[in-house]
């Protein structure tokens, strides 16, 4: 009997000894258990956050050539936004702020972000594009990617703080798979909640998350737009000057282009008391207003339009006429998000701007594409960055340039009212530090 005591007592004790060991190896380097922890849970979400931005992105070049082939459809808008209304109005209140919640959820965490947010901005932004809105895709990308990740939070036992992490490396998967910039996406997803700070915490698992939700959405053979810009002059004082001039005009376009939508959006509130009204007269207005130009380029991605500014002079208007086809759409209530049409009114705007600045005309629509971006996110290092992705890092001063100028330029405002300030753009507003976008 004591001998078997003995033994027992010698396996355990050789047991033991490896758990130690590896016990005595995490507790030396801290490190790597939180990155496999990490790796592993990016893995997962972004795998699904990957599947879904290419599902969405081919479902969305689908529908826009549906429409685009059969232009009657844009008589539907006003029905469309009415049943897309009434889908919010009395399943969907808790998932009507949209992105607006996802920033909730990282700076002050409460619920469970509902998984019908993912379905619901979806089926939303397929009425929009199918029937003839003018809107985009990241918010869709954003609050799908949001939702899906949210869902892990418990079966993961997260902590409060990690689960903030988990919602930042969300964006960074949903951003960097919707646009082909995993780069920009875990930057931006870093760099938006608190302006002026970036959430270092969540470095590792923003990188992770967007790297590998971009490689999930190329295997689906999904296809982002390519953009080139043919002439780069090298660096010069007068160039810097040029670009510097250029940024003011992106940063003032930006600031304009969230001030009239917060403003536009109140007006719809404050003059249609029902909800799902308002999308239904917006939808009649834009309807009436693409019947009224004769075309549909102002509607929808208008990618064609984007392409075609980094090379051929266009109308010095269509910057203006997109703006406006976009703030009706979005204010209203449709869905879909502010990014795709900001780079439309960037681009066309710096194609405009060659008319009276002495730089080459793909540049200017470079800057343009990410500086008015970059001034109504409050986001000029990510916008850096995504410039470099997209057009090659020859450009990258000149976007730098634009994308700070931009961003100073635009002031504390922004498309996304519950942003908080971390830090204020200039020492005389220290009195917004801390405050959301929506108090000032």
């Amino acid at each position: 009997m004591i001998r078997r005591i003995m033994s027992s007592n010698k396996q355990k004790t050789v047991l033991q000894k490896p758990i130690q060991l590896v016990d005595s190896f995490f507790n030396r380097f801290p490190t790597i258990p939180y990155l496999l922890k990490w790796l592993l849970i990016c893995s997962i979400i972004s795998t699904c956050i990957g599947s879904a931005s290419a599902g969405f992105l081919q479902s969305l070049d689908w529908v826009t050539n549906y429409r685009e082939n059969h232009v009657w459809l844009i008589a539907g808008l006003p029905l469309g936004g009415l049943a897309v209304g009434l889908l919010y109005h009395y399943y969907g209140k808790d998932v009507a702020a949209g992105n607006n919640l996802l920033i909730d959820t990282v700076i002050s965490p409460q619920k469970t972000i509902p998984w019908r947010m993912a379905p619901f901005v979806y089926i939303g932004t397929m009425v929009t594009h199918l029937f003839g809105g003018s809107a985009g895709r990241e918010g869709t990308a954003l609050q799908m990617a949001g939702s899906i990740a949210d869902q892990f939070s418990q079966p993961f036992q997260l902590s409060v703080a990690e689960r903030k992490t988990l919602i930042i490396a969300a964006i960074a998967a949903g951003f960097g798979s919707i646009f082909g910039t995993p780069l920009a996406g875990a930057v931006f997803a870093l760099e938006v909640f608190l302006i002026g700070r970036l959430t270092y915490t969540a470095i590792f698992p923003a990188f992770t998350a967007a790297i590998i939700a971009d490689l999930v959405t190329k295997l689906w053979k999904t296809n982002h737009t390519h953009y080139h810009i043919a002439v780069i002059p090298d660096i010069s004082p007068i160039y810097i000057g040029y670009a510097i001039i250029a940024g003011l005009a992106f940063g003032l376009c930006a600031a304009t282009f969230s001030k009239t939508l917060h403003f536009t959006s109140t007006i719809f509130k404050a003059k249609i008391a029902f909800p799902p009204l308002r999308p239904f007269v917006g939808g009649i207005i834009v309807a009436l207003a693409v019947l009224a130009i004769g075309t549909t380029k102002y509607i929808g991605l208008g990618i064609p339009t984007i392409v075609s500014s980094f090379n051929e002079q266009l109308p010095g208007y269509d910057f203006i006429l997109k703006m406006a086809f976009t703030i009706v759409t979005l204010a209203a209530g449709f869905k879909g998000g502010e990014v795709t049409p900001l780079f439309f009114i960037g681009a066309v705007l710096g194609n405009a701007l060659s008319y009276f600045i002495p730089l080459p005309m793909g540049l200017l629509a470079g800057m343009g594409f990410v500086a008015v971006f970059a001034g109504a996110t409050n986001t000029p290092l990510a916008c850096t960055l995504m410039a470099i992705e997209l057009f090659g890092s020859e450009c990258g001063v000149y976007v730098a340039i634009a994308c700070v100028v931009s961003y100073l330029m635009s002031g504390h405002t922004g498309i996304y009212n519950n942003q908080m300030i971390g830090e204020t753009k200039h020492a005389q507003f220290k009195k917004y530090l801390g405050k959301r976008l929506n108090e000032l």
